[in-house]
């Protein structure tokens, strides 16, 4: 059965608009872990928007599941990630103009980068994700370059509205899980799912886990954190 990571990062947006001291994503991660979670994503980045590296130190302390740290290949980032250790490093395309991640990493034109990223995480016993679109090229240059897993750009199948390119870009999804898994990477999905579009993905076994953050904290806005969640992990268990 599939997992669930729970982004918290819209937490932390919610506190940054006002330069406050709250909500507290470190506590949203502890009401998601308590609702079901099976690991706390953050994304720490360049212009610190919303994360912050607090959040991420204090994380580590405080996540009993599994802390997943989103971030760019940059020395700055691999400097932290060594001293955080999260137990899983996912490397992320990023722009400073984008409202949210905008696309997949591609891999064969940032080959060189991305490849001494994950050689200096694996230096210290960091497993490595790339966030790559479900495009087959992107998913063998992971192998190649000996990334531990990929995590599925899945925005092209959400954010479709015209059903025949919905279909489309979920049967891209559903390849590339497939794909990836004979290649022997671990699977991850995200970016876009909701309540009702992670419904769509019932019977399909190769992904590991499901990467969700925007749709559950809108929910968590209405009906609290722990019910978000757990809505969202019953809906994963019926896959």
């Amino acid at each position: 059965m599939a997992g669930l990571a729970v982004n918290v990062d819209h937490i932390a947006t919610l506190r940054q608009a006002r330069g406050i001291n709250y909500p507290d994503p470190v506590a949203a991660a502890v009401l998601a872990e308590l609702a079901g979670a099976d690991g706390i994503v953050v994304h720490l980045r360049e212009d610190r928007r919303h994360i912050q590296d607090r959040d991420v130190y204090l994380l580590r302390k405080t996540v009993l599941s599994k802390l997943i740290l989103e971030m760019a290949a940059t020395d700055e980032m691999i400097r932290i990630a060594s001293e955080v250790k999260p137990d899983l490093v996912t490397l992320v395309p990023e722009k400073r103009e984008e409202l949210t991640t905008e696309g997949g990493l591609d891999i064969i034109t940032q080959s060189a980068t991305v490849e001494k990223a994950i050689s200096a995480l694996h230096d210290r016993k960091i497993k490595v994700s790339l966030f790559i679109d479900p495009d087959p090229v992107q998913i063998e240059k992971a192998r190649k370059i000996n990334a531990d897993m990929i995590e599925i750009h899945t925005g092209a199948y959400c954010d479709a509205t015209d059903p025949a390119e919905r279909d489309t870009a979920f049967a891209a999804v559903i390849e590339a899980a497939k794909k990836a898994a004979q290649l022997n990477l671990g699977v991850n999905a995200g970016h876009g799912l909701c309540y009702n579009s992670i419904k769509r993905f019932a019977g399909l076994k190769e992904i590991d886990e499901f990467s969700i953050g925007h749709s559950i904290i809108s929910r968590a806005a209405l009906v609290g954190m722990q019910k978000a969640v757990a809505d969202m992990v019953a809906l994963i268990k019926e896959l």
